[in-house]
């Protein structure tokens, strides 16, 4: 018999890249480098602390949590502006639940985060695409126009993007301020990676109580098996995003580890700029063989390969490199590792 999912969930695919035993895997945006000793320690010494109590539900608001995050991404935010879950993608659909849902519109630009859409799908609300350009560049002027046609209930845009990697004009975010009647959903999970002077959306949440910024622990930090997502955002976000999460949804233990990662954010952030400099290192070098490559402000580089980007896939695969397919024809994308996972991809990038 025919199971009775729901009518729009038929014939989806689950959201997941390919999880593949190979020597260099550089196709899901991960830090390369591994958690330092020193952190582990510290990681442990929290975990063991809370392992007595876990018959007992944990801070259901964690406020001890919003605090150290409020206090790591500055701009005089407060613990009432920050909220957490598991992973950014937690918080988004929680966004949907709370400003979107059935009768009302989620609008995105692709290409951008797969994800966006299937979270609309997910909690029941319509799916706008307005596209990019054929350069994968997002004008304020287009943007205005697409929210002016279809008057979304909440706006997605991504700085920096994904899988392009580059990070949006502040323009584009101030026009999409201007013009949208609902709320307006920065995804700033690459931020950290951004090239120096790139502004964050982070300087316009004054007084714009309809913007919400969304970051992730998962990048930068390392802590991409940790799973801790957050938002800062005027408090009455927080407060309505609260009438949607599930109860205690963030663990004793999760909440733990993260606090104990950020109080050792020099250590793990201390790997950015080599990642940074791996990114650059790609780009300059494919540019150099004549191939076209999208900026980056990010931990990944989009670069155009043969039509028929699976045969390219499949031929890196093949040299022990995982990259990622992301759908668009004639462009593959890969992860910024270590130099010698980027020595790996480089030189299987020639021998093609």
């Amino acid at each position: 018999m025919t199971l009775p999912i729901r009518d729009d969930l038929r014939g989806l695919t689950a959201y997941g890249a390919p999880q593949l035993d190979v020597p260099v895997r550089l196709n899901t945006n991960e830090n390369s480098y591994p958690v330092p000793d020193a952190v582990v320690e510290a990681l442990g010494k929290a975990l063991q602390a809370e392992l007595r109590d876990l018959n007992r539900y944990p801070d259901r608001d964690a406020v001890a949590l919003r605090t150290d995050l409020a206090a790591y991404l500055g701009h005089d935010l407060t613990t009432d502006q920050v909220w957490a879950a598991n992973g950014s993608n937690e918080i988004q659909q929680q966004l949907l639940q709370a400003f979107a849902g059935p009768g009302r519109i989620a609008l995105g630009f692709t290409p951008a985060y797969s994800m966006h859409p299937l979270l609309a799908v997910g909690t029941g609300t319509a799916w706008v695409d307005g596209y990019r350009a054929a350069d994968f560049g997002l004008t304020a002027a287009h943007a205005v126009e697409q929210i002016e046609r279809h008057r979304p209930d909440l706006v997605f845009l991504c700085s920096p993007n994904n899988p392009t990697g580059t990070a949006l004009d502040p323009a584009v975010v101030t026009a999409v301020l201007d013009a949208a009647p609902g709320m307006v959903v920065v995804d700033e999970a690459y931020a950290e990676f951004a090239r120096a002077g790139t502004p964050s959306a982070l300087g316009v949440l004054p007084g714009n109580q309809r913007l919400v910024v969304t970051r992730t622990m998962s990048k930068a930090f390392g802590f991409a098996g940790g799973r801790l997502g957050y938002l800062a955002a005027d408090p009455a976000v927080v407060d309505a995003v609260q009438l949607v999460r599930l109860p205690y949804h963030l663990s004793s233990l999760t909440q733990a580890a993260a606090r104990a990662a950020l109080a050792h954010r020099d250590a793990l952030l201390a790997t950015v700029e080599a990642i940074k400099e791996q990114r650059d290192r790609i780009v300059s070098v494919l540019r150099e063989r004549g191939m076209r490559v999208a900026d980056s402000d990010a931990n990944f580089v989009l670069f155009q390969t043969q039509p028929d980007q699976k045969k390219s896939w499949r031929a890196l695969l093949d040299r022990g490199v995982l990259v990622r397919d992301v759908g668009l024809p004639g462009w593959l994308r890969v992860t910024a590792g270590t130099p010698a996972e980027t020595d790996a991809f480089l030189s299987s990038m020639e021998s093609l």
